[in-house]
């Protein structure tokens, strides 16, 4: 699908708001392929990480303990040059590599979006969260426990700029390692030590979980210069990518006016065009987002992602039947993709034709099969199932929404239906059981 937000909403719509989870077959393609070299310089086995992108429009990034690496859109969209994404990527890499990915990390990093990466990356990989492990003074009176509370924030927070500055000099490493230039990175700190939230004067240093701005940015400026890759440019090719990445960020999230702003009618490069298409679906503007669309494909007709974009506003709009000619040819450019197929089996469900509700099903299974944490296709699996008069399945595939949604209840009773059905012994039998079975980690 050409761009998912919130809790495994097929449609680009917010949930409560945002900061809920992007998945894009686009972006996180891009994104593997800033990762993939800065990884492998890093030690991190092949897979053993995924990225996630955060609805978020400030600048930040993360890691967890659960092996995932957050990456908020203001990140993306900010980000003037790929080699600045990288180079976040690469500083992320060295807390990995470095084993910096404590509790009190996890905790300031990700626990207003929990909920959210829970449900859309799966209730069975989710964060682990921890209970209230403060300082606890006993028989000392306040004062002193007030005191010793400070006395270990100060420790803890003294040791992540530690750390934070032990990830800084991880990353200048692995990009000289992939001769790619450490610019972006002391760019990135630079533009940080202008925003707001950065303004620290006044703040007690040993009050501050990051090195100082000012500290930070002239270590960052020193080992840089003496990289051997430091004017290493980034590929033309990869700057292209990056700034249909940042269109399609743009013309997904950004308010109109803003989408205006940056990419005018008077803008005829491909990232504009793509950004308007994109801000006139959102605003229902179907037959000019389709002109755009088809303009694009006229100008490119390879980029399987213009075709996705064609077939997600002709479903969103209604036109299931004439939205699976460009599905198809999207997945036949790049039959990888899950996410894509999971819209093209959505599109061949939605037409209600009984004919085509065998190759749904098909295309469903595959793209549940390569996206096992899509929330979309496994509800698209209980409908078809269902029509299909395979209530056993049906409500295997329920049951595997649920457990993604976090709803452990009804995943539970709806695993416990699908095992009564199921074939004793079949892998969705036993995937139904590995539900029944799952028990939560529990805080401490």
């Amino acid at each position: 699908m050409a761009l998912v937000l919130g809790l495994g909403s097929a449609s680009p719509s917010f949930a409560d708001g945002g900061r809920g989870i992007i998945r894009d077959t686009e972006i996180e393609t891009l994104l593997k392929d800033y990762a993939s070299p800065i990884f492998s310089a890093a030690g991190i086995a092949k897979g053993s990480i995924r990225i996630a992108i955060i609805e978020d429009r400030s600048f930040n990034a993360f890691v967890t303990t659960g092996r995932r690496m957050f990456i908020n859109t203001g990140a993306l969209m900010a980000a003037k040059t790929p080699n600045e994404i990288i180079g976040v990527i690469a500083h992320e890499s060295g807390h990995v590599s470095g084993g910096h990915l404590t509790l009190q990390r996890e905790r300031a990093g990700i626990a207003s979006i929990m909920a959210a990466a829970g449900a859309v990356l799966g209730a069975g990989a989710m964060i682990a969260g921890g209970g209230n492990r403060s300082m606890n003074a006993t028989n000392g009176g306040v004062g002193i426990m007030l005191g010793s509370q400070e006395l270990a924030v100060r420790t803890m927070l003294a040791y992540q700029r530690g750390e934070e500055q032990s990830a800084d000099r991880a990353a200048i490493k692995y990009l000289q390692s992939t001769n790619q230039s450490p610019k972006g990175l002391v760019d990135t700190f630079k533009r940080l030590s202008d925003d707001t939230m950065f303004k620290l004067d006044g703040v007690d240093p040993y009050l501050m979980s990051h090195p100082a701005p000012q500290e930070r940015i002239a270590s960052l400026e020193q080992l840089a210069a003496s990289s051997a890759s430091f004017k290493a440019k980034d590929p033309a090719s990869l700057i292209a990518r990056h700034e249909m990445m940042r269109a399609k960020l743009y013309g997904f999230t950004a308010k109109g006016e803003e989408i205006a702003r940056r990419y005018p009618v008077s803008d005829l490069s491909v990232p504009a065009r793509y950004a308007r298409a994109i801000m006139d679906y959102r605003y229902k503007k179907t037959p000019e987002s389709l002109a755009l669309i088809e303009d694009l494909i006229r100008s490119d007709g390879a980029n399987p992602y213009f075709w996705e974009l064609k077939g997600q506003v002709l479903l969103e709009f209604g036109q299931a039947r004439d939205a699976i000619p460009a599905l198809k040819r999207a997945v036949s450019i790049m039959p990888e993709a899950g996410l894509i197929r999971g819209l093209l089996g959505r599109a061949l469900l939605a037409t209600g034709d009984p004919a085509l509700l065998e190759e749904a099903l098909r295309e469903l299974t595959n793209a549940s099969q390569r996206e096992p944490e899509d929330i979309e296709s496994w509800r698209q699996l209980a409908i078809a199932y269902g029509q299909k008069n395979n209530i056993g399945m049906a409500e295997y595939s329920a049951a595997q929404e649920s457990f993604l949604m976090g709803d452990q209840q009804s995943a539970v009773n709806h695993a416990a239906k699908a095992k009564k059905l199921l074939p004793a012994g079949s892998p969705s039998a036993l995937k139904a059981d590995d539900i029944l079975n799952y028990r939560p980690q529990k805080s401490n």
